[in-house]
């Protein structure tokens, strides 16, 4: 099983959840992160990192949120790795679940 990025983490991108990785699976978007589902070696560090709760076990993935999955794996062969924490976007707090981001989404 891997771990999925889901809406709530669009124009949030906070990266705690980088810096706790002991395998590198997070990959980074303008607007958004991805976890890698062949790296990911589903150690839940990453969950209790994330300060908006976007990060879910793919079998508790929102049925809402369904489409993270893929999404995840798709943007995880596009994007590059990121292994350190930078800061979140300027108006994360803002955005903070905020519904209906999908659409944000900056591939």
């Amino acid at each position: 099983m891997t771990h999925v990025v889901t809406e709530n983490c669009i124009n949030c991108k906070h990266t705690d959840c980088v810096e706790v990785c002991p395998v590198d699976c997070f990959h980074e978007g303008p607007n958004f992160l991805v976890i890698d589902p062949d790296e990911c070696i589903d150690c839940t560090l990453c969950v209790d990192e994330c300060p908006v709760d976007a990060i879910y076990a793919e079998g508790d993935v929102p049925s809402d949120q369904s489409l993270f999955i893929k999404i995840n794996a798709e943007l995880a062969r596009q994007w590059p790795v990121i292994t350190a924490k930078k800061p979140a976007m300027p108006d994360a707090a803002a955005w903070d679940g905020k519904p209906g981001k999908r659409d944000l989404l900056i591939r």
